[in-house]
């Protein structure tokens, strides 16, 4: 945008001064009156028409008026057409947007909220912080882009991989709101969230078919959303993983995600370190390859988890290791682990479902029902309620 500006003005600092106002616009007014249907048309017109009312203001630039005023009626159909490397306009937007200059988890919530239409609490919620953290940490993103003046450029070809991290991170979080909303109000599964988040992760793979992240999160994206509509009872209540009809899952989707993993471990036998969506992505092949749960090679994803904490050694993947090892050494064991994790994820939905499992597989029933009420108030919506109160009721 900033180079077809500046072929139109002969002005690099008009051009870069009335992006930076088209994006800072966007910013405001996009999270509430919604992503425009063609973000980059939207994008290209007002930073146009900044353009030219700095070209008004300034008596020096009289003689461009008129170029201005002909750069403003551009023939009909030809605004944001595609620019640069990427012709998705959404996914050029959230290139953009991923600038370097800010902080990973700045930018990536920043995109969320402007691009992937996600509001404040569901991205407070993807992040584990108070809503109100998460209203600030934007707020001061908005500041520092204005303060700092951070040109927005639409990255060209050589620029994409040091943005990819950032967009993934983006599609991923896109893709977990949509595969179990954290919202009370919205239904349990957001299939045009998951959908729109595996059309762009396909562009990617595109663009930047040989990075193994992008490869891993599309494998991970295919092997979760074949089992979309297992997830969800007709009554309305969430099914887990050992519950579900194996039969129902799309064998379409997890053949894809299986010759992608399939791929990765290929890289990998040459010397290649997977990355985290390669380790995720795995450990959904493991599941998705068992005809039935008591099938499951629990050993290997145990073994895949502690792959992931020497990579990621976060408190969730410590979380997540625990069910695996509930399975291969036992209720007792695990939930030594799950317990030094308190501190960490007290509010954190799936402790105290984790916790409460493993209580109740012991037989303590009594703290069992205490840590599925914890769960209950933290739960993010109605189907994962329904299930948890029935599990809590079982109890007797």
């Amino acid at each position: 945008m900033v180079a077809a500006l500046t072929r139109r003005f002969g002005d690099l600092d008009i051009a870069e001064e009335a992006a930076a106002e088209a994006f800072a616009i966007a910013v405001e007014r996009w999270p509430a009156d919604g992503v425009p249907p063609n973000p980059g048309g939207w994008l290209t017109t007002t930073a146009t028409r900044k353009a030219i009312d700095r070209i008004r203001r300034e008596s020096k630039r009289d003689g461009k008026h008129q170029e201005a005023a002909m750069v403003y009626d551009e023939p009909p159909g030809t605004s944001g057409q595609p620019r640069g490397a990427i012709e998705d306009d959404r996914l050029r937007l959230i290139f953009t947007c991923c600038h370097p200059a800010l902080a990973m988890e700045t930018r990536v919530a920043l995109t969320l909220r402007m691009v992937g239409g996600l509001t404040v609490p569901e991205i407070a919620r993807a992040f584990l912080v108070q809503e109100t953290a998460m209203g600030q940490r934007i707020t001061r993103a908005k500041a520092k882009i204005k303060a700092a003046r951070i040109p927005y450029r639409v990255p060209a070809a050589e620029d994409l991989p040091a943005r990819v991290s950032g967009v993934l991170a983006v599609l991923f979080l896109v893709f977990n709101e949509g595969y179990l909303a954290t919202g009370p109000d919205t239904d349990p599964v957001r299939h045009e969230l998951t959908a729109e988040a595996i059309r762009l992760t396909r562009l990617i793979r595109a663009l930047v078919p040989d990075d193994g992240e992008v490869a891993g999160l599309l494998a991970l994206m295919l092997l979760t959303e074949a089992r979309r509509t297992a997830r969800v009872s007709a009554k309305g209540e969430l099914v887990t993983l050992d519950e579900q009809d194996r039969g129902s899952w799309d064998a379409a989707l997890v053949a894809e995600g299986h010759r992608l993993v399939r791929e990765r471990l290929g890289a990998a036998a040459t010397g290649e370190t997977p990355g985290r969506y390669q380790i995720l992505a795995a450990i959904n092949a493991v599941h998705t390859s068992a005809a039935d749960v008591r099938d499951t090679d629990w050993s290997q994803i145990v073994a895949l988890y502690d792959q992931l904490l020497r990579l990621d050694p976060s408190p969730i993947v410590a979380l997540n290791r625990a069910v695996a090892v509930a399975e291969l050494d036992g209720p007792e064991v695990a939930l030594a682990t799950v317990e030094r994790l308190e501190g960490s994820l007290a509010g954190y939905h799936a402790f105290h479902v984790t916790r409460a499992d493993l209580l109740r597989r012991l037989g303590r029933s009594q703290q069992s029902r205490a840590a599925y009420d914890a769960a209950i108030e933290l739960a993010g919506n109605t189907a994962e309620t329904a299930y948890l109160t029935r599990r809590r009721d079982q109890l007797g």
